[in-house]
This record gives C-alpha cells, structure tokens and sequence, in this order.
C-alpha cells in the first residue's frame, strides 16, 4: 500500500488512458496553430494583484477559488488561476503589442483553483486557450469562436453546441447596470447576494441556484439594451460565423464567470456532461489591457477545458489517441539476440518509429504477452536458430503472419511494414 496519494481533486492520467488526455489537447491547439497562432508559455503563479485586477475581485475564481500564499521574500502569490490575465502580462512586459497587430497567442498547461471535486470539474484543471490581442474586428471575434469549434470537430464531436450573446460596451453597459440593479434591489435576495448585486449585478444572474434562477427570471436583459456600436458589431460577429458555417444559438441569459468580458460572448456547452455542461467558452475583453497597465487595446480569446473535452467525447463514445506505446517489440532470446535488438532499436527510433523491448530475461511466451499489451502491430523474435541462420522473426500481430527478415536488413524491413501500416 502507497504511503502517499494524490492531492483531491487532482487528476491523473496514465497510460493507456493519457493518449486520449495528448490527444484532445493537441488537437485543440493545432486548431490555434493552422489559424497562425503562436506558442506562449506562462507562469504557473503571479503577483497575486494581477488575477485580482484582471480577472475581478467580485468574481468567484477571486474571492473563492484563489489557491493564495506567502512566498519566502513575503511576497503574495497566486497559482494561475486562468490565462487571460498572464497573457495580458507578458504582451505588455514584453512590448508584444508593439509590433504587429493582432498580436495572436496559444497556450496550455495547468490551471488551478479550489472548488469541491466532481467529474471533470478539478482543482487542476487543463485548459487550451488563445488570446488576440490589438483589433477590435467582428471578423476576429468570429475566427477565434470557429477555432474552437474546429478543434471539437476534429475529435470527432458531434453533441455541442455554441451559445452566443453580447454584454454591450462603455456606452451601454452603465445604463443597463443601473436598470438591472434596480431590479434586483426590489428581489428578496439574501444578504451575500445583495452584496453581490451592488458590486456587480451581472454576476447574479449567473447564479446557479434554483431560486435565484426564478427570482431573476424576468431580469432586464443586456442584449436588449445594446448601443448602436454594440449592437452592430455583435449582428457582424453572427454574420461572419454564418459565412465560416458555424453553427451557434443565441443565448441572453450567457454570463460568463470572470468580469472583464464585454460585447462578444461565448460558451461551448455538451449536454451529455449532465449539470456541469460547459467544455470551453470565452469572449472579448476591451479594457483589460488598459486596466493592466498597458495601451488601450481590445482582445479576444477563449479557454477550452481538455479534461471535460474528454469526458465529452467518451460520452460521445469516441475512442481518441492512439493507446498503442509502441509501433513494434522486440523478443530477444539471449544476451547476444539482445545486443543485435538493442542496437536496431536504437536506429529505428531514430526514424521516427517507435520501438520498445522485452528487458528482464523473459521467456518467449511472457514476452509475447508483453507485446500484445503494448499496442504494437508488429513484433520481431529473435533467438539462437534465428541467429544462426542471420535472420530474425517479423510477426504482425494483428494478422499472425510471420515471415523471416535478413539481419542486415531488419532495419529497412521494420521500417517498410509500419509505414505500410500507417
């Protein structure tokens, strides 16, 4: 028995399950890369100040979710809790915002925050996002909500669907502020929530409970309350997605969780997740930049969750990566067979195929099992007769044929098959 486990809440994924896991994310960012996005690596934690000022104090993930602590200097940190914000950050430390316009960003990796546990819904969470940053552009809005779309679709996914709204602008977003909170002000609200109503009201009608759900039902909606501006450029973001044959539905209840989202506004959302339905979303972010300190300058972007995009294409039934740990095994029969497979395998893998072995001094039969649980098509037998005959045994696995392959040419001849097979 293990002296230690994992933490709660935390996730892990093996093989052969973590080829789903590399699978999922990698499709999800390929998308990002072919619409000419490139690669951002983050901090895993920042100055706790920027996820407060960035992402909301008001907001859950801030006053809730934060995993918080006091570094050795005393200095107040945060574990990234989302990416937005970092990217934010760097574009702005880095004078990225100086060049080029849209400056155009993915990224990966970790986020955390602490909530109770349930499935797909972690204390680690692993998200895909992308950020463009610098153009406020309808067409840009659109590109980035079909990049995400892409990516599900190349998994395979067929069950989602995109809900779609606009949270107005400067103009807009005051006057509907008011006339929201007016109404929430004559609701029977407890005292937290009122609270939160006078800090910020949207964030009351993205409350998940029941009865707050039927006492807000009749709340004044932002979508209804549009500037001209606003109105305009959310009419253009749903014309330019029907022009990329993106399918979305209009949704003006849609509040997303974190406060600096403004007009476009979006989540991806499986219902075969049951409650806990959303798998991505995202939206624009018109004075984030500024409030952290940079130029005045738009951005959109979005965070795909990749443990609940796995969960939804298993409940789609989708089997996604590739469980196979090797394309061919190598069964040496001795120390001599060993040394000649060792050294095959060491030129094989430098052709790109991979190659595993059965180390250990097994006997045949147990190796034979160990090449049929590593996935691998193919296996190469190689013992005494074999060696003094100069060949070895090329067996695939799947078929049982088996044919003699000349020692000298064992290398070319493995190579041959599994580019055949792929």
């Amino acid at each position: 028995m293990s002296t230690f486990n994992a933490p709660k809440g935390i996730p892990e994924y093996f093989p052969p399950e973590s080829a789903g896991f590399l699978a999922v994310r990698e499709t999800l960012a390929d998308a990002a890369r072919r619409a000419g996005y490139g690669y951002i690596e983050l901090p895993l934690f920042e100055d706790t100040s920027l996820f407060a000022r960035g992402v909301g104090e008001s907001t859950d993930v801030v006053s809730k979710e934060m995993y918080t602590f006091a570094d050795r200097g005393g200095r107040s940190v945060t574990l990234r809790p989302e990416g937005t914000a970092g990217v934010i950050r760097s574009v702005i430390e880095n004078s990225l915002d100086r060049g080029q316009l849209p400056v155009k960003l993915y990224y990966n990796g970790p986020f955390f925050r602490y909530e109770r546990p349930q499935a797909g819904r972690y204390r680690q969470l692993q998200q895909v996002g992308v950020e463009a940053i610098g153009v406020d552009d309808p067409a840009l809005d659109a590109e980035v909500i079909a990049i995400a779309d892409e990516g599900y679709r190349r998994l395979g996914l067929t069950g989602h669907r995109i809900e779609l709204t606009s949270l107005g602008d400067e103009t807009c977003r005051p006057a509907y502020r008011a006339k929201l909170q007016e109404f929430l002000r004559g609701l029977p609200l407890d005292e937290d929530t009122q609270r939160r109503a006078e800090l910020n009201p949207l964030r009351v009608l993205d409350d998940k409970r029941p009865e707050v759900r039927e006492l807000v039902a009749d709340a004044p909606l932002m979508v209804d309350h549009l500037s001209a501006e606003a109105k305009e450029h959310y009419e253009a973001v749903k014309a330019h997605l029907v022009d990329l044959g993106v399918e979305f539905v209009e949704n003006p209840r849609l509040v997303r969780g974190l406060d600096y989202y403004t007009k476009t506004t979006f989540e991806f959302v499986h219902d075969g997740l049951g409650a806990q339905s959303g798998i991505g979303g995202g939206g624009r972010y018109d004075g984030l930049m500024a409030e952290l300190g940079g130029q005045e300058l738009s951005g959109i972007g979005f965070g795909l969750g990749v443990d609940r995009t796995l969960l939804a294409c298993q409940a789609e039934g989708l089997a996604v990566g590739d469980q196979a740990r090797c394309d061919v095994y190598f069964v040496p029969m001795g120390e001599i067979a060993k040394g000649k497979l060792v050294a095959a395998a060491g030129r094989l893998r430098g052709h790109g195929v991979r190659v595993d072995l059965a180390y250990g001094g097994k006997g045949l039969k147990g190796a034979m099992k160990s090449a049929d649980r590593s996935g691998a098509r193919f296996a190469v037998v190689l013992g005494e007769r074999d060696l003094e005959s100069g060949s070895a045994q090329l067996k695939d696995l799947t078929t049982g044929e088996q044919r003699a392959v000349p020692l000298d040419s064992l290398v070319d001849e493995v190579r041959a098959a599994v580019a055949e097979d792929r």
